[in-house]
């Protein structure tokens, strides 16, 4: 084996000429220093709408968020009433998907054999525990606690 290549070598990566007795590389490098303005260009337009998305985003978040303060503020007792109610339907819903997990483990070969299988499982299931979910899910936004403004503590 002969040793005409070196195992290590240096490569320059600044924008002036080459140091060494090489050839420049083909290709101008005034070219790839536009190319290179041009990608930073870019990044910064893409970083500026990212802010703006961020900033729709988060008005619209805030925005909903002060509807949802007055609400409970206006209905205190019914935002209680919801949290009662979330924490007696999640402990509901615990047991529903364990039935519907057990039933489904039971019957998994059944439901990869037949397709009628599968949508009577699906179709006694699915519509329940959508509704049950969006319902449990109504219940516990409404009934959970105010979040308290940075700096201040819960104790009052």
């Amino acid at each position: 084996m002969a040793d005409d290549f070196p195992y290590f070598t240096q490569v320059d990566i600044s924008a002036g000429a080459p140091t060494t007795g090489r050839p420049a590389p083909t290709g101008d490098l005034a070219e790839t220093n536009v190319l290179l303005r041009q990608l930073a260009e870019e990044g910064r337009k893409q970083s500026e709408l990212l802010l703006e998305i961020l900033a729709q985003v988060s008005l619209q978040h805030r925005q909903r968020n002060a509807e949802l303060r007055a609400w409970k503020e206006a209905n205190p007792q019914l935002s209680k009433a919801c949290r009662k109610a979330a924490e007696s339907l999640a402990r509901v819903h615990t047991e529903f998907l364990s039935g519907i997990a057990e039933e489904a483990a039971e019957n998994a070969e059944d439901f990869s054999d037949s397709d009628y299988a599968l949508g009577e499982f699906i179709d006694r299931y699915g519509p329940r525990l959508a509704h049950f979910n969006g319902v449990l899910q109504l219940l516990a936004q409404l009934g959970a606690p105010l979040p308290q403004p940075p700096g201040q503590s819960s104790e009052g």
